[in-house]
């Protein structure tokens, strides 16, 4: 069985390391030519693949992927539904480049119809990479363990500089508020990070908000990078 074979890379048991390396190396190549394809700047959008279409944090994201579609954005997701077929939904109807990095899973998590690309990983470290590599940004909607995941991952590959500080945006106060209090009221307190790495993340209801917060980043970032190189061929 093929998840059985998954799960032998991550136990301590016997396995034909030659077939493991080259089929993960496949799939990160599989992976790297997809993002490279994308040819436009991207936002991942991650969420909880368990909630409905009419459900408030639905339709918040759906009006989230249409607004980024208008900016000229891809929008990236996991490919599976709730959040992420909300996502990718309002990106599609917006006219917009909707993708998907699935993953397979012993529940066989099916990709949603809104998907102008959808690309299927066995390993959750190639297609994570991925979902990071497409991104000038991450927005978090409502979630469970999968969103916190890629919540702390990406927080912490910004604060040890492992990619260039980009913009990490909860959407959802009253679902990720109390995550807030705890990060303030024991981390900062116990001084397990620093008060400036509150500044990693900002949090809000508004779509409007939380595209425009992605957008005002990348601009500026590419700001930066057009004046770097006009000064270098000076």
């Amino acid at each position: 069985m093929k998840h059985d074979e998954d799960r032998a890379i991550l136990e301590r048991v016997e396995t034909d390391l030659d077939k493991h390396v080259a089929m993960i190396a496949q799939e990160f190549r599989d992976g790297f030519e997809a993002v490279d394809a994308i040819g436009r700047p991207g936002v991942t959008v991650y969420g909880s693949a368990r909630i409905t279409a009419g459900d408030p944090a639905y339709e918040r994201a759906r009006d989230i992927g249409r607004r980024f579609a208008d900016a000229g954005f891809a929008v990236v997701t996991g490919g599976g539904p709730g959040i992420m077929e909300a996502a990718n939904r309002g990106c599609q109807e917006a006219g917009g480049l909707s993708i998907g990095f699935n993953i397979e899973l012993p529940h066989e998590q099916s990709a949603n119809p809104y998907l102008d690309r959808e690309l299927t990983f066995r390993h959750f470290y190639a297609r994570k990479t991925m979902l990071v590599k497409a991104a000038e940004g991450f927005v978090l909607c409502e979630g469970g363990f999968g969103t916190l995941d890629e919540l702390f991952e990406s927080l912490v590959l910004i604060q040890t500089g492992k990619i260039l500080h980009f913009p990490v945006v909860l959407v959802g106060t009253e679902h990720w508020h109390g995550l807030q209090e705890w990060i303030e009221e024991k981390l900062i307190v116990e001084k397990m990070i620093a008060p400036a790495d509150l500044l990693l993340l900002s949090l809000t209801d508004d779509p409007a908000e939380a595209v425009q917060i992605v957008l005002d980043c990348y601009h500026k970032s590419c700001a930066h990078v057009i004046a770097d190189a006009e000064r270098a061929a000076t």
